[in-house]
C-alpha cells in the first residue's frame, strides 16, 4: 500500500499530524490530507500542504481545483485512511452514519475500499465515556480499526489515558499491520487455491447452536493476500462479520462442518493449494430439535457425535496439492502441531495459541515436514498471511 490519506480533526493533538505526514513522506508513501474546519484553528493547511506536497482539502464546497467528485476520488485513491487525532466527535459521527463535512463523507465513501484506522486522542473523561466505548465496539464489528491512546499528561493538565500515541509508534503500527511486506508479485498466478475460514455452527434447536470464537480474520487475510499474488482463490467460510475479500474467484458461505465438508470436496480435486484455516467443530449434537428446548428441568443432557474431519480427508486424498493446516492450541503448542502435521499428511502447519482467534495480531510458528520452524511474534494477520504464502515459493 502506498497511498495514505490523513484525516486531521480538531483535537489539540492535531499539531502532531505534521510529524506523521513528514515521517510517511520520508518512507516513500504518497500522502494526502483532509482537515476539519476545527483543525485549521490548531495548525494551518499551508503547513500540511508543504509537508505532504499535496493540496489540503477542508471545504466540501470549494471550487476551482478539479472537476471530479472529490469525496469519491479521494476514497478511491486511498489504500489507508488514518484519522489522527481521532476525537470523540469523529468516532461518534462515523458510528452513527453522519457525513456532514469532507472528512466524514470521505470515510463513509471509503468503506469497502480502504483500511480505515482511528488513532484516538481526547480528554480522559471522554475516553472513558461508555458512549465512546459503545461506538468503538460498533465500528470494530464493522471492520474499522483503532490505535489506542497512551497515558500521560494531557493538554488540559489532567493525567490519564487519552494522549495520542507517539507519531513513530503510529507509523510502526501502520507498517506492521496494514502495509504488505515486500514480495515477488504474482508468483501464485494461474494457481487455484482453496481456503477454509471462520467458525462453524452446529445447531441444537432453532435458537441455539454450538460454536467457537473464531473471527475468520486469518483466513480472510490469506484469501486477500493470495488474490493479490495472482491466485484464483476459492474461499469457503463459516459465519463471519468480515467483508468478503476483493478479487477472489468464488466465495462460498456455509454454517455447519458437514456443509463445509461438502463444499470442500466439490472442488478439491481441481485445486493446487489447500489452506485449512477454519475452526471446524469436532462434534455436533446427535439430535437437532425442531422446536426450542424449554428449561423444564435442572439438567439437560446432550449427546454429541463426531463431525467429519475435513483436513484429515484432504490429506488422505492429496495428490498434486500442497496442503497447509492450522493448529490452534491452548497447551503443548509445537508438540500438538507436529502430531497434526504428520497425522493429516500436511506439507506445512501454522501453530498458534487459541487466544489469537479474536485478535487482529497473531504470534505463530510455521513448521514444515522436516520440522524446520519459522517464528513470527505479534504481527498483524494481514502480514502473517504473506509470510505463510511465501513458503510456497519454489514449490509451485
Amino acid at each position: 500500500m502506498k497511498n495514505i490519506l490523513i484525516g486531521v480533526t480538531g483535537g489539540i493533538a492535531a499539531y502532531k499530524s505534521a510529524n506523521i505526514i513528514s515521517l510517511l513522506r520520508k518512507k516513500g508513501f504518497n500522502v494526502k490530507v483532509i482537515m476539519t474546519k476545527s483543525a485549521t484553528n490548531i495548525i494551518t493547511p499551508q503547513t500540511l500542504e508543504t509537508l505532504s506536497k499535496n493540496r489540503v482539502v477542508v471545504d466540501m464546497w470549494e471550487r476551482g481545483f478539479q472537476i471530479d467528485v472529490e469525496h469519491i476520488s479521494l476514497a478511491d485513491w486511498a489504500d489507508i485512511i488514518l484519522i489522527a487525532p481521532a476525537t470523540y466527535n469523529i468516532v461518534g459521527k462515523i458510528a452513527n452514519g453522519i457525513a456532514d463535512d469532507m472528512l466524514s463523507t470521505v470515510i463513509a465513501a471509503a468503506y469497502n475500499k480502504a483500511k480505515i484506522v482511528f488513532a484516538l486522542a481526547m480528554n480522559t473523561n471522554m475516553y472513558e465515556n461508555p458512549i465512546l466505548k459503545l461506538n468503538i465496539k460498533k465500528l470494530k464489528e464493522l471492520n474499522y480499526d483503532f490505535i489506542e491512546a497512551d497515558e500521560g499528561i494531557l493538554a488540559c493538565c489532567d493525567s490519564g489515558k487519552g494522549r495520542l500515541k507517539n507519531e513513530e509508534e503510529i507509523i510502526q503500527i501502520l507498517e506492521s499491520s496494514y502495509i504488505k511486506p515486500e514480495t515477488k508479485n504474482n508468483f501464485l498466478l494461474g494457481k487455484k487455491l482453496l481456503i477454509t475460514a471462520g467458525r462453524t455452527e452446529e445447531s441444537l434447536d432453532p435458537i441455539r447452536y454450538f460454536s467457537n470464537h473464531s473471527s475468520g480474520k486469518m483466513g480472510y487475510s490469506l484469501a486477500e493476500a493470495a488474490a493479490n499474488l495472482g491466485a484464483e482463490v476459492y474461499l469457503i467460510s463459516g459465519p463471519s462479520n468480515l467483508i468478503i475479500p476483493k478479487n477472489i474467484k468464488k466465495f462460498i458461505s456455509v454454517k455447519s462442518a458437514q456443509e463445509m465438508y461438502n463444499e470442500v470436496f466439490k472442488i478439491y480435486d481441481n485445486i493446487d493449494i489447500g489452506i485449512a484455516c477454519a475452526a471446524v467443530a469436532d462434534y455436533r449434537p446427535k439430535i437437532v430439535y425442531e422446536q426450542k428446548i424449554k428449561k423444564d428441568s435442572d439438567e439437560l443432557n446432550i449427546t454429541l457425535i463426531k463431525n467429519p474431519d475435513i483436513l484429515l480427508k484432504m490429506g488422505e486424498l492429496k495428490k498434486k496439492q500442497i496442503l497447509i493446516g492450522f493448529a490452534a492450541e491452548t497447551e503443548n503448542l509445537i508438540e500438538n502441531a507436529l502430531k497434526k502435521l504428520k497425522k493429516k499428511n500436511l506439507d506445512y502447519i501454522v501453530a498458534n495459541h487459541a487466544s489469537a482467534m479474536t485478535k487482529n495480531n497473531n504470534t505463530a510458528t510455521i513448521i514444515n515436514k522436516n520440522n524446520i520452524q519459522t517464528n513470527f511474534n505479534d504481527i498483524s494477520k494481514n502480514e502473517l498471511a504473506y509470510h505463510i504464502l511465501n513458503v510456497l515459493k519454489g514449490r509451485i
